[in-house]
């Protein structure tokens, strides 16, 4: 399957799973992107390790130093499944896997490069071994009780938006 092709299962089967999805090609759409689904007022969390976290972080003005004291964390992610729609966390380069769950709002920036076929193929690519956390995450948090009442962002973010770029 090409990079095309998978980018484009991952964002359908993303949105099917209830994220909302946005493509990019550059560093001023995932600005304009940001722009429209977080408000200006909310705090933010961005760690600002990555070259596309840094692209992101002016188009934040209220920026939290601690995912604890956020709203919404922004934040590029290990990878993609497009298998799944699944985003793929780790804790590798010190990031906390928490700083996208605890928030309401956890926006994801996933790299193009970085969406594989199959979970099969995205364990393939941990050529220096696995790290010490993996989270697989499919839609905003969402759980049913036993009288199958649904309730979302019980157990994390009750929003989900996926930036490939």
């Amino acid at each position: 399957m090409t990079s095309p092709d998978l980018v484009r299962r991952f964002l359908t089967n993303a949105g099917n799973a209830a994220a909302g999805t946005h493509a990019v090609s550059d560093a001023t759409g995932l600005r304009r992107v940001l722009s429209e689904i977080v408000p200006g007022t909310d705090p933010v969390f961005c760690p600002a390790l990555t070259d596309k976290e840094k692209a992101a972080a002016p188009s934040l003005p209220c920026r939290a130093a601690d995912y604890a004291g956020a709203t919404t964390t922004v934040e590029e992610v290990y990878g993609g499944i497009a298998e799944t729609g699944s985003l793929v966390c780790t804790s590798s380069g010190g990031r906390a896997v928490q700083a996208g769950l605890l928030p309401a709002h956890h926006v994801a920036i996933v790299s193009r490069e970085r969406i594989f076929a199959t979970l099969d193929d995205c364990f393939a690519s941990f050529a220096e071994g696995l790290p010490t956390n993996i989270t697989l995450v499919t839609g905003p948090s969402r759980t049913a009780d036993i009288e199958l009442t649904l309730a979302i962002g019980v157990h994390g973010p009750e929003k989900l938006d996926i930036i490939v770029f």
